[in-house]
């Protein structure tokens, strides 16, 4: 059974266009918000400087990494019942980087308003090593989509 076939129709390619759009600006989020706190992290708590990586941090959360992961998700959920993906073994590996790349996602937020409150629990070194997470998982993420070993 072809893709289009399912309860989408036609429609189809648009909602995998919309998902394919959403997922870069999801990705392009995960990659600037760890950036972000890096910068943040070098500037003293409380200073001038201080509130406005806040402030930045807080529009990427609003205007692209929280709607971004929200279209993601229905478009793909849209797209997983569309095909009836949910016997295939590639889609199994891929929703479950999902999932994880969602506690990422969850996971940035928290550390987000630990900076906000003044902590910075982690290191340069780590938040550097941890901003590597979704480049490597949106890789094999691909390659489950795309190849569907």
């Amino acid at each position: 059974m072809a893709d289009w076939a399912g309860f989408l129709g036609a429609t189809m390619l648009w909602v995998k266009a919309g998902h394919v759009i959403f997922v870069i600006f999801l990705m392009a989020a995960l990659f600037m918000m760890p950036r972000f706190f890096i910068y943040h992290h070098q500037c003293p708590v409380g200073s001038d400087e201080d509130r406005k990586w806040i402030e930045r941090e807080d529009r990427l959360r609003k205007i692209i990494l929280n709607p971004a992961i929200v279209i993601v998700w229905i478009f793909g959920l849209m797209l997983a019942f569309n095909g009836d993906y949910w016997r295939e073994g590639w889609f199994h590996g891929k929703l479950l980087l999902v999932l994880l790349l969602s506690g990422y996602h969850g996971w940035l937020i928290g550390y987000f308003k630990k900076l906000r409150k003044g902590e910075r629990p982690l290191s340069e070194k780590r938040l550097r090593l941890l901003n590597e997470v979704p480049g490597v998982m949106a890789a094999i993420i691909v390659v489950l989509a795309v190849v569907r070993p």
